[in-house]
């Protein structure tokens, strides 16, 4: 493997036979090194493979930018999260993880703190990524010292949230959003209150984030049998008027018209988590 590009002492870009780019880091990498040189592998602590050229770039304009702290604990905080959470994500992570952590901790340390309005649902809709935002806390407060509040662990689950889906931090928001804005319909017309432990409730979340994102994409399943919809709409009369409550509000806001299939499985997921049945 040969040196591309020396960032700093502790990182370089290389190449190796295949001609594919890494990001590497460890103790004295680049210490008294040139471009062509061998690569020690010995002193290799951990490697990036990004698959896109344009993200190389952009980490190394990065490295240039904040500590390599940061980027050592992103990197450690992403790959407990892909073990424990079987996650895949997409390069980007990379970038806007340590970044958001590193400005994090210079506003803590100026006593600034950003609240996050979202921190609740994110608790409720987003489980793993918010438990990961935790750990990554825990993380920071043990390497630092600095004890960032929950709103972080929601920014930072915002970012995992970005990294499965592969849209920005924006389309999160919104998604979160659409996600908060039917559940509260649902819980309103029912006049329930969630077991958020339960399996159906994770279900139901799920199927809400995907068809949150159909919304945002303006893509829609193709129409289905109409037949199975009139015997799901006959067996569940109740939860199939809180779907059209719920289709008139997804309309109006979006224009988006549910097909058939969607008020199907919405019926199907509403009647489950509010009957509390499997």
């Amino acid at each position: 493997m040969k040196i591309v590009r020396i960032l700093n002492n502790n990182s370089i870009v290389a190449r190796n036979e295949k001609q594919q780019e890494y990001v590497l880091f460890g103790s004295g990498l680049g210490f008294q090194k040139a471009r062509g040189d061998t690569v020690d592998e010995s002193k290799i602590e951990k490697k990036f493979a990004p698959t896109d050229d344009k993200v190389i770039s952009q980490f190394v304009e990065l490295v240039n930018n904040i500590s390599m702290d940061c980027i050592l604990y992103s990197q450690q905080i992403i790959e407990d999260a892909k073990v424990k959470y079987g996650k895949k994500l997409v390069d980007t992570i990379y970038i806007s993880l340590p970044d958001h952590i590193s400005n994090a901790i210079e506003n803590a340390r100026g006593g600034i703190y950003v609240r996050n309005p979202l921190l609740h649902d994110i608790k409720r809709f987003y489980k793993d990524e918010f438990s990961i935002g935790i750990s990554a806390l825990e993380l920071i407060h043990q390497k630092t010292g600095i004890e960032l509040p929950e709103d972080e662990a929601a920014h930072i689950a915002l970012h995992f949230v970005n990294a499965e889906i592969g849209e920005g931090k924006a389309t999160a928001i919104k998604l979160t959003e659409i996600m908060q804005e039917i559940s509260n319909i649902v819980k309103d017309y029912f006049k329930i209150e969630y077991d958020e432990n339960s399996l159906n409730y994770y279900r139901y979340i799920t199927h809400l984030k995907f068809f949150a994102q159909r919304i945002l994409n303006n893509t829609n399943y193709p129409e289905g049998d109409k037949d199975v919809l009139e015997l799901v709409i006959n067996k569940y009369k109740k939860e199939y008027e809180c779907v059209v409550e719920v289709s008139r509000f997804i309309e109006d806001k979006f224009g988006y018209v549910l097909s058939s299939d969607e008020l199907l499985y919405l019926t199907i997921h509403i009647s489950r988590v509010v009957n509390k049945v499997d």
